[in-house]
C-alpha cells in the first residue's frame, strides 16, 4: 500500500532525520517511504530511525553484494568493507565448492559467496540463538544450513577435512574499544558479535587453531581485521600451520587475512 504525502510529507521526514544526524537522510527517507504499509507504519519507522535504531533493523533488511539480506533487531548488520571479502572468497572457490560461515551473524556472507558459485554447498554457524533464527532466513533460501553453538562444535563431522572455503568474521573489536564504537553498534548489535577480547584476536586464535582440521587440503580461510592488527593476525596463522596472504582495499577500507592450508604436491597437480 502507498503513503499519501500528504499525511507525512517527505520534505518533514527528511529534516527530521538530518536533525537526528543521519548523514543520508533524503535517500534513508525514500527506503522508509517505499518500505511503509501505511502512514502510521511510516511514522513508527521514522521514529525508530530517529531515536537510533540502525536503518536495516527499521527496514528489517540490508543490501549486501546486491543480495537483500533480513536483518532482525539485535543482529549484526553486515557492512558494505565485508564485500571485499565476499568477492575475494568467491573468487577462490570453485565449482561444487563447500562453503563454511563460522560466526556467521544474518549469513549474509555465506549466501552472497554461493549466490555467484555452482551447486555450491553452504553451512554457517552462530553463538547467539537470534542471529542464528535471522541466518536460517538468509542461508536456508540459499541452499544451506545453520547451526547454533559455539564456532566448529555445532558442525558436522563429516566436513572435516572437505572445507573449501572457510569463511570467519569474527568479532575483532578490543574490548577496551568497544565504547568508541557508534551507538547503532554499541547500542543495537549484539555484543558477542563486536568483543574480540583483549586485543581483539581472542576469538581467532580460536579459529585459527582449529582450521587445518576443516580445511581440505588448499582450502582457504579468510576473515576481516583492522590494518593495525593485520601484522599479529598473520602470525596467528602461520603458528597454526596455515600460509597467510594479506589483501586490502583502500575504496572500501577493508583489510583481509587469508589463510591457505598446504596442500600435497600431487593434490595442486590436479
Amino acid at each position: 500500500m502507498s503513503v499519501s504525502p500528504s499525511l507525512l510529507p517527505l520534505s518533514v521526514i527528511v529534516t527530521r532525520l538530518r536533525a537526528a544526524g543521519c548523514v543520508f537522510a533524503e535517500d534513508e527517507a525514500q527506503l522508509l517511504v517505499s518500505a511503509a504499509r501505511d502512514s502510521e507504519h511510516l511514522a513508527a519507522m521514522v521514529e525508530r530511525r530517529v531515536v537510533g535504531l540502525p536503518l536495516e533493523h527499521v527496514l528489517g533488511w540490508a543490501e549486501f553484494c546486491g543480495l537483500r539480506i533480513a536483518v532482525d533487531p539485535g543482529v549484526f548488520v553486515p557492512r558494505r568493507r565485508t564485500e571485499f571479502l565476499v568477492g575475494r572468497a568467491a573468487a577462490l572457490a570453485g565449482p561444487r565448492a563447500v562453503v563454511v560461515d563460522l560466526c556467521c551473524g544474518s549469513g549474509a556472507l555465506g549466501a552472497a559467496v554461493v549466490a555467484g558459485l555452482d551447486r555450491a554447498e553452504l553451512h554457517a554457524a552462530d553463538i547467539d540463538p537470534a542471529a542464528v533464527r535471522c541466518a536460517r532466513r538468509n542461508v536456508t533460501a540459499a541452499g544451506g544450513q545453520v547451526y547454533e553453538g559455539d564456532l566448529y562444535e555445532p558442525l558436522p563431522g563429516t566436513l572435516r577435512g572437505r572445507v573449501d572455503v572457510l569463511l570467519a568474521n569474527v568479532p575483532y573489536v578490543p574490548t577496551e574499544e568497544i565504547e568508541l564504537l557508534p551507538a547503532e553498534a554499541r547500542v543495537h548489535e549484539a555484543r558477542v558479535a563486536l568483543d574480540g577480547g583483549t586485543d581483539g584476536l581472542d576469538v581467532l586464535r580460536r579459529v585459527t587453531a582449529a582450521a587445518s582440521l576443516w580445511l581440505a587440503p588448499g582450502g582457504h580461510l579468510l576473515f576481516e581485521t583492522s590494518e593495525r592488527q593485520a601484522p599479529r593476525a598473520v602470525e596467528t596463522v602461520a603458528r597454526d600451520g596455515l600460509i597467510p596472504q594479506v589483501v586490502s582495499s583502500e575504496e572500501l577500507y577493508a583489510t583481509v587475512v587469508i589463510g591457505t592450508r598446504p596442500a600435497p604436491w600431487g593434490v595442486l597437480q590436479k
